[in-house]
């Protein structure tokens, strides 16, 4: 069940779309808070940064990986090209739910209250 064939030009158009959404989704949500704000709405916003904060390291991590075909096809590689974004998006999210997550949510969260007197 190998997807060749298939055009990466729509993927990477896919994934710049997907990418600038993400981070203007984020951009639109730190962007709305103000005096009105709740504590669960700051905090939300923040854990929602550092999940895409993880994302951000993770792809970066990614590259530096040498790659190989993992079969004479590569249809594994092709698989992960298509659809490790979406792998990379579960890890950050699990991470970041885990415990305190990377304590970065947290961070930003008291910073937050402190200068902006939430």
């Amino acid at each position: 069940m190998a997807i060749t064939g298939m055009d990466t030009s729509d993927y990477n158009n896919y994934y710049k779309n997907a990418s600038q959404a993400s981070s203007a989704a984020l951009e639109k949500t730190l962007g709305n808070v103000n005096s009105q704000t709740t504590d669960e709405q700051l905090m939300a916003a923040c854990k929602e940064f550092e999940v895409y904060f993880l994302e951000q390291i993770y792809k970066g991590m990614e590259k530096t990986i040498m790659k190989a075909d993992d079969d004479e096809s590569g249809t594994a590689s092709q698989y992960m090209e298509y659809f490790g974004d979406m792998q990379i998006q579960a890890y950050a999210k699990a991470a970041s739910e885990q415990g305190e997550g990377i304590g970065l949510a947290r961070q930003l969260f008291e910073q937050m209250k402190r200068n902006y007197s939430l």
